[in-house]
């Protein structure tokens, strides 16, 4: 077995014990298993093995660099979203004509970055990064090869704040307006026209409105092709999501059997950005329960994890499985919260779920995506360690924050 299993009764990690990992790296600390990362990789490669393909993990999701050398190990392409993004692909071993950079603000030297490393595209969100790309190439007497992300105003059915190929949405180019955006492009110097691309959103399970974008894309690409433009790639972005309890999963399989089918005869390279749904499942937020507080009617599992380590619960009502490590008995109601001074400071609300005891090790499971990247030293906190199971051992690909750390760019 692969991931989260039970072993003996302990929960596990491809089987090493989840219990001996938190004596070793203390808690909080979020747990990855190496093996179902490249699993679940694969699975999407394989979805597309009947076109010319590239899957280009979304680094956004997780960045830690040994996940990133994992992946790019496996063959994978890279998107980025930041400098820092781009830089950390760099070091992790993705080549540059595997990565491509999104992102509705980049900066000047993020482009210049870019442009000097001959990346596989810049998915440009605007005319005027056009001409900043255009002039950043010049500038480096190289040409820069882009595709316009377009904005194909679909619905993605999603939580609004991850929801980005609406209209009033911050992304994108009007697909209304991509044609003269394009032919503008062609104009400019420095600039090879070599895509096109859209991502509507996150943690999408619905396919048809994947496949509704594809079907946008393929009727812009086949218009482009037509008026002379050399398109090379076709890029379909990611978003795809992991289920609830009660919600229908989506596959990579039935996935991109939705995206294929909007894209056939096409002479182009299809590329898709999944990132929640390759290190998501791989990973979880290991706890350990601080107190059980009982308050009226109320009972508060209260963990020495918080809201600064996973926000994902307070930031989009995320819902995320919680178990204990070991084994307990007892169920009931209960909330299950952190200790940063906030209301908003809870991983669960009225769950049902096995209750623990103090002492005790909770696992919140579906973490490894947006559980780190997006964790923060709110409170004061050092942010909690990280470590990647691996051939049937573990090591710590990130210590936790000291209190040297947290304070080193405040000391003269």
């Amino acid at each position: 077995m692969t991931g989260f299993f039970r072993r003996d009764g302990e929960l596990t990690c491809d089987g090493v014990s989840l219990l001996e990992i938190a004596r070793v790296a203390g808690t909080p600390v979020y747990v990855y298993s190496r093996r179902l990362i490249e699993e679940n990789y694969r699975r999407f490669d394989a979805a597309f093995s009947s076109v010319k393909h590239l899957v280009c993990y979304a680094t956004k999701a997780n960045a830690n660099l040994s996940i990133l050398r994992a992946l790019a190990g496996a063959g994978a392409g890279a998107d980025v979203v930041s400098g820092g993004e781009l830089k950390a692909a760099l070091e992790a071993g993705f080549p540059a004509d595997r990565i491509v950079f999104s992102g509705v603000g980049k900066t000047e030297a993020e482009i210049a970055a870019g442009v000097e490393a001959k990346i596989l595209a810049f998915n440009v969100e605007s005319e005027r990064e056009l001409t900043k790309i255009s002039a950043a190439a010049e500038a480096a007497g190289k040409a820069a090869r882009v595709a316009l992300r377009v904005n194909p105003d679909i619905d993605a059915k999603t939580h609004p704040h991850i929801s980005t190929g609406l209209a009033h949405n911050k992304f994108g180019i009007d697909i209304a307006r991509a044609g003269a955006v394009y032919e503008k492009a062609r104009s400019l110097p420095g600039l090879s026209v070599t895509g096109v691309q859209a991502h509507i959103g996150s943690q999408i399970l619905d396919a048809s409105v994947l496949a509704e974008t594809a079907r946008s894309l393929a009727r812009l690409s086949r218009d482009l092709l037509d008026r002379g433009f050399a398109l090379k790639t076709l890029d379909v972005g990611g978003g795809i999501g992991i289920a609830a309890a009660g919600e229908a999963a989506l596959s990579p399989e039935e996935y991109a059997k939705a995206v294929l089918a909007e894209v056939t005869g096409l002479p182009l390279t299809i590329l898709t950005e999944p990132g929640r749904a390759i290190v998501g499942p791989a990973g979880a937020l290991v706890t350990r329960v601080l107190d059980i507080k009982e308050s009226g009617t109320k009972t508060f599992v209260v963990t020495d994890a918080g809201m600064n380590d996973l926000i994902r619960p307070a930031l989009y009502a995320a819902e995320h499985p919680i178990e204990p490590v070991l084994p307990r008995a007892t169920t009931g109601i209960a909330d299950v919260v952190g200790p940063v001074c906030e209301s908003s400071d809870f991983f669960a609300r009225d769950r049902k779920m096995d209750l623990p005891r103090e002492d005790d090790l909770l696992a919140i499971r579906d973490a490894g995506a947006y559980g780190f990247a997006m964790s923060s030293n709110y409170n004061f906190r050092p942010r909690a360690a990280e470590v990647l199971v691996e051939a049937s051992g573990f090591r710590l690909v990130r210590r936790r924050e000291s209190w040297e750390d947290l304070t080193a760019h405040e000391r003269p």
